[in-house]
């Protein structure tokens, strides 16, 4: 696989202008280090949204699925420093998912990355999971796109944490896929074809996917927080 790792935490929300200065500052050199600390956590990326909005886009690349309901990550979401705790409910309409890595071919990091949130229409996940897995390996050959992966989501068995509390609570996607690249037009060219909502749902998906694009910012290793 190319994602490192067997798992993914891969979410998005929206930060007010105003505040994206403190955030990206807290984010790189605070929350960064702090979450690559944690056993398990493999490399973090952070992109922010590419067509003028104010989404973010984190994934978190994780050597299996229970890191994140690992005694350390849980003490990490349980007791945030006054920083993140000044920060958090600044990030709104959180959606966070806790992913296993289904499919995974080419550069999980890149200038430019395409999420789509969907779901597999009732009955049809292998066929999706098929369809888009033979569509992969085609993509991250072709001009102006680098990797795509595919994820699925399983809520851990924990309870609330002190991070979701103070920000309200989340939500989360189903099946998640991001395909990156160096080009935003081969991005946008894709979305608008082939991960369409129209294509999506021949394949097996159900109506209603989420697009997002969005430009890279920062990513690192625990190597690069030392």
């Amino acid at each position: 696989m190319s994602v490192l790792g067997n798992a993914c935490l891969a979410m998005w929300w929206d930060m007010a202008p105003e505040m994206r200065v403190e955030f990206e500052h807290w984010h790189s050199h605070e929350h960064f280090p702090e979450r690559l600390g944690i056993p398990g956590f493999l490399r973090a990326t952070r992109w922010t949204s590419a067509t003028g909005g104010e989404g973010i886009f984190v994934m978190y690349e994780l050597t299996a699925h229970a890191v994140v309901s690992s005694p350390a990550y849980l003490a990490s979401l349980n007791g945030p420093s006054p920083w993140s705790t000044k920060l958090m409910p600044h990030h709104r309409n959180m959606v966070r998912t806790q992913c296993h890595v289904l499919e995974s071919r080419g550069s999980s990091v890149a200038r430019q990355a395409l999420t789509v949130r969907l779901s597999p229409a009732s009955g049809r996940a292998d066929t999706l999971q098929a369809a888009l897995a033979a569509r992969m390996a085609e993509w991250v050959g072709q001009p102006g796109l680098a990797g795509a992966h595919l994820l699925r989501h399983q809520t851990p068995a924990i309870a609330q944490t002190t991070e979701q509390k103070i920000r309200g609570g989340d939500q989360a996607a189903d099946w998640v896929l991001v395909v990156t690249g160096y080009d935003a037009a081969a991005l946008d060219a894709l979305a608008s074809a082939e991960l369409s909502e129209a294509a999506l749902v021949q394949l097996g998906a159900a109506p209603g996917p989420v697009h997002g694009r969005f430009a890279l910012s920062l990513s690192a290793t625990p190597a690069d927080m030392r």
